[in-house]
C-alpha cells in the first residue's frame, strides 16, 4: 500500500472541499435566489465539468497553466513554478472538476426550502448572507452534508484531471487513482485488489453517512 499517496489524496480532497464549499455556498444561493437570463448560462459553464472528459478537462487545464499562455506565465511569474505538475495546480483541477458536484445537492437543497421562510427572513431586514446562513443553510442541512461528501470522494477517485494536469510525481501528483492505474498496467493484481478496496470502503462509508442522516430524520419523524 502506498501510504504517501494515500495520504496525499486525502490532503487533496480535503483542500478541494474546503474551497468548494467557500465557493458553491454562495453561488447556489444565487443560482436559487437570482434573477435573470444570465443566470441559466452560468448554471450551464457550473455543470459542464460534469459532462465534460476528464482527459479534455485535464488538457484544457494543462495548456492554460503551461508557460505557453498569459495566464500561466503570469502565475509562474507570481509563485515563482508553473502550476501544471504540481499539488496547487491539482487542487485548482480539483476544485473545477469536482464544482458540480457541490452545487448541485445544494441548488436542490435551497431551491426545497419553503420560499415563505425565506420572504419572511427578507420582510425582518435579513440581507443575503444572513438569508443563507441563518435559512437555507440550516434549513438544507442534508444538501450541505452532500456537498461535502460527494466532492471529496470525487476528488479522491479521479483519474483523468489528475494525470494530464499532475503526471505522477511521488509525494507531489501521484495519488491513489495513478497507484491504482500503476498496479494494473504492472500486472500486481494483488496491490490493486488492496488499493481499489480501500477506494471502496471510502465511498461506502461515506455514502452511508449520507444516507444515515435520511433514515435517522424519517424514524425521528415518525
Amino acid at each position: 500500500m502506498d501510504w504517501q499517496a494515500f495520504a496525499l489524496s486525502l490532503r487533496l480532497a480535503t483542500a478541494t472541499t474546503i474551497i468548494l464549499l467557500a465557493i458553491a455556498v454562495p453561488l447556489s444561493a444565487l443560482l436559487v435566489l437570482g434573477r435573470g437570463r444570465w443566470l441559466a448560462a452560468l448554471e450551464a459553464v457550473v455543470t459542464l465539468p460534469m459532462v465534460l472528459p476528464p482527459t479534455v478537462l485535464g488538457f484544457f487545464l494543462l495548456v492554460l497553466l503551461g508557460p505557453r499562455t498569459v495566464i500561466g506565465r503570469g502565475i509562474t511569474a507570481l509563485l515563482g513554478h508553473p502550476l501544471a505538475f504540481s499539488f496547487d495546480g491539482l487542487v485548482i483541477g480539483s476544485v473545477i472538476y469536482s464544482l458540480p458536484f457541490a452545487v448541485q445537492p445544494l441548488v436542490a437543497g435551497f431551491a426545497s426550502v419553503d420560499t415563505a421562510l425565506v420572504d419572511a427572513a427578507r420582510l425582518l431586514g435579513a440581507g443575503p448572507v444572513r438569508l443563507v446562513l441563518s435559512i437555507l443553510v440550516p434549513v438544507a442541512r442534508r444538501s450541505l452534508l452532500a456537498a461535502i461528501v460527494l466532492p471529496f470522494l470525487h476528488t479522491v477517485g479521479e483519474f483523468g484531471v489528475v494525470l494530464m494536469l499532475g503526471g505522477d510525481i511521488p509525494g507531489a501528483t501521484r495519488t491513489l487513482s495513478i497507484v491504482l492505474y500503476n498496479q494494473v498496467e504492472n500486472f500486481d493484481y494483488a496491490a490493486a485488489d488492496r488499493t481499489a478496496a480501500i477506494l471502496l470502503a471510502l465511498s461506502v462509508f461515506a455514502l452511508a453517512a449520507i444516507y444515515s442522516t435520511s433514515v435517522n430524520r424519517g424514524a425521528r419523524r415518525a
